[in-house]
């Protein structure tokens, strides 16, 4: 995908927690983003395979960037609901592969589906997550005040 497509600029603006997990946007559109997180020792459990929060972090924020890159001007985005399915251990030294696909996309929910793979395309997790579409208020700001 080239680099100055929009869908794939505004995607590949990360939190600075994706900088922490080790983050890699592979490619992004309004139907599916594609990211890598390689499995490192500072992210491992103690069993000495891939923290399962880890994993959970990075499904979550690829669910997060397919709905940022889906929003309407103005709104903004956050999880509501996650559920993970963890299926086999990641070991430290291999690279997670993750591949987020919507199930739904409407006006107020997006519900977004992440299956992680390993390097020997095995799936090591599925992770199915609801992100709520809302209009960002500061505190204090009456949404009948100012309408987005």
């Amino acid at each position: 995908m080239p680099s100055s497509d929009p869908t794939h600029l505004l995607a590949q603006d990360q939190p600075h927690f994706s900088l922490v997990l080790g983050f890699r946007l592979i490619s992004a559109t309004l139907d599916e983003v594609v990211a890598e997180m390689p499995a490192t020792v500072e992210l491992s459990n103690r069993n000495g395979v891939l923290h399962g929060g880890a994993i959970m972090g990075f499904a979550d924020n690829l669910g997060g960037t397919a709905a940022v890159i889906n929003l309407c001007p103005g709104q903004s985005t956050t999880t509501i609901e996650s559920k993970t399915n963890f299926l086999r251990p990641i070991r430290i030294g291999d690279v997670a592969h993750g591949r987020c696909v919507p199930l739904h996309k409407g006006r107020t929910t997006q519900i977004w589906q992440t299956t992680i793979t390993r390097r020997d395309g095995k799936v090591a997790a599925i992770i199915t997550q609801t992100q709520m579409m809302m209009t960002w208020q500061e505190p204090g700001q009456d949404a009948r005040q100012n309408p987005a």
